[in-house]
């Protein structure tokens, strides 16, 4: 061993081992709090285990899903406001992994930054237990880099990765048909999809974050209110799933309603939906009139109101509302039909339902 005692260290190159092992002990207590049944170990080992068996299935197909936050971390940033980001984390991925079918088991974070502030990453990962406990989903791993000169001080991003799991043959979409029912479950928000425009239309309108967000009828400030967290239908979805009829569900994320039902929908078939069926958000309502955006583009950027969407088949859909209703799952409207033809068609017009 040298013994020299004048040379340089990691501390000198900007990475703090010490405040990473603080952070992982700050940490522990939250990740503990998501165990389920499968989860075999805690933090700190060099993978993490999970034992299907033990979560009850016997012949499991495995559904991985991942995503991030996109720049309504930039909102999260500027205003120290990083609680609630990393449920926005979970719900990007846990949401998507729903739409097959299955069940999300486990989730694995990855947390960057330049200089890493114990106290922030200990916030968004705690808003990530807090996900995972809503969904039912183990946290089981992650990883934190600390990368001195990639990112500017106080910077950070994220990215998250679900694996769930379903019985063989229990794979969605399937059997979606003409007729069958458009269920749509409201959204909570803006969610975490178009804050590169929620963010130009923020400037434009000459606000600050820290001003009232002249939208909101209660006392809230533009940062708080679209840093509203992303959503959570892991158990609404699974729980009408359960019932029987559910034909394939559809995330309503970056695209909006015009980009992602036809992603569940087989080729020929498209949707009829009554933009009068459903609430629209004063938030939109605020973003459209301020941007100068047409209907046309709010629905293909934004959710406009409506988080997912269950396909239905007819016959079953008061058993899918009863079983939601007990779920106390939020208010499930029919928002449109599945058609004959390949295009999304929309009547009436966005606000006709009401905010």
């Amino acid at each position: 061993m040298s013994d020299k005692t004048n040379g340089m260290t990691y501390a000198d190159a900007g990475v703090d081992i010490d405040a990473g092992n603080d952070l992982v002990e700050r940490i522990k207590p939250a990740a503990k709090r998501t165990a389920r049944q499968g989860s075999m170990a805690g933090l700190g080992g060099f993978g993490a285990l999970f034992d299907l068996k033990a979560a009850g299935y016997d012949d499991p197909i495995l559904v991985a899903a991942t995503d991030g936050v996109g720049t309504k971390l930039r909102i999260a940033i500027d205003t120290g406001l990083v609680g609630t980001v990393g449920q926005d984390l979970v719900a990007m991925c846990v949401n998507d992994l729903v739409c097959q079918g299955a069940e999300p088991l486990f989730f694995l974070d990855y947390f960057a930054t330049g200089k890493l502030s114990v106290d922030h990453a200990a916030q968004v990962i705690e808003g990530i237990a807090w996900g995972c406990e809503i969904a039912n989903c183990a946290l089981i791993g992650g990883e934190t880099a600390e990368m001195p000169g990639m990112y500017p001080e106080g910077d950070f991003d994220l990215a998250g990765f679900a694996v769930g799991a379903m019985e063989r043959g229990r794979a969605l979409p399937e059997g979606v048909q003409a007729g069958d029912l458009l269920v749509g479950l409201p959204s909570a928000g803006v969610h975490s999809n178009g804050y590169s425009l929620v963010r130009r239309i923020v400037d434009h309108g000459a606000l600050s974050w820290t001003d009232r967000a002249p939208w909101c009828e209660r006392e809230t400030t533009v940062a708080e209110d679209l840093l509203t967290p992303t959503r959570i239908y892991v158990a609404d979805a699974l729980c009408a799933i359960r019932a029987g009829g559910v034909r394939a569900l559809a995330h309503i994320t970056g695209g909006g309603l015009t980009e992602n039902l036809p992603r569940v929908l087989p080729e020929g078939l498209g949707a009829e939906i009554d933009l009068a069926a459903f609430a629209y958000p004063s938030v939109f309502s605020w973003l459209a009139e301020t941007g100068g955006i047409e209907d046309a583009e709010m629905l293909r950027t934004f959710n406009c109101g409506v988080g997912m969407v269950l396909v239905v088949a007819a016959d079953r859909w008061e058993a899918v509302r009863a079983a939601l209703d007990e779920q106390q799952a939020a208010a499930a409207r029919v928002i449109g039909t599945v058609v004959e033809g390949a295009d999304i068609r929309y009547a009436n017009a966005l606000g006709d339902g009401g905010a």
